[in-house]
């Protein structure tokens, strides 16, 4: 476990696998009487080499500061997962950005908010799209917050975590694990990827 928050019975973790093959992972835990009732997670492949800009999925910090601000923060995640991610407001970056100054820990994506412009870029001279459609939840504990949302990646149904580092009000550091949605046919269970209370 690199990363372990709690928000009120949520418990979320960030994990490094091994699971079928090097994985990355988060995991949301819920709690009723200090027992574990209810898990949720995201996996994807580690990659074999860092990012455009030195990055793992792993590195940077660990500990929450600011626990004053978490509802704040939780606001600001919310906010740019809706304004920009959903509705596709790109032209409102600069909101929710302090410009350049953003550390990125996607495999393919460089740092700043110009690695994330070029990155969907070349993602759509590929005919490749990243879509949101529906935000799930919001959980966080001080200056980290972890957003779960839903979409498509490819054209496939696709489960977005992000994990977001807030600095000053503004989003400074992030990190994900996107997984392609299982067909029902092949499920274990009828309890859906996004069964949130």
């Amino acid at each position: 476990v690199v990363r372990a928050f709690e928000d009120g019975d949520y418990v979320f973790t960030h994990t490094e696998y091994e699971f079928f093959g090097p994985k990355a992972g988060f995991d949301i835990f819920r709690f009723e009487d200090g027992r574990i009732v209810e898990h949720w997670d995201n996996m994807s492949l580690i990659a074999d080499r860092p990012n455009p800009s030195g990055h793992t999925q792993f590195d940077g910090p660990v500990k929450a500061r600011d626990l004053s601000k978490t509802r704040a923060n939780k606001k600001l995640i919310q906010d740019f997962i809706d304004t920009v991610l959903i509705q596709g407001n790109f032209d409102e970056l600069d909101r929710f950005f302090d410009g350049d100054h953003y550390i990125q820990h996607n495999t393919a994506i460089g740092d700043g908010v110009s690695g994330l412009s070029s990155a969907l870029a070349a993602m759509a001279e590929q005919g490749i799209t990243m879509v949101y459609n529906t935000s799930h939840m919001v959980l966080g504990q001080g200056n980290f917050v972890l957003a779960v949302s839903e979409g498509a990646f490819a054209g496939k149904p696709t489960a977005f975590y992000d994990l977001f580092r807030v600095e000053n009000g503004r989003i400074a550091e992030h990190w994900d694990v996107m997984e392609t949605i299982l067909p029902e046919s092949q499920r274990k269970n009828a309890n859906g990827k996004f069964g949130f209370r």
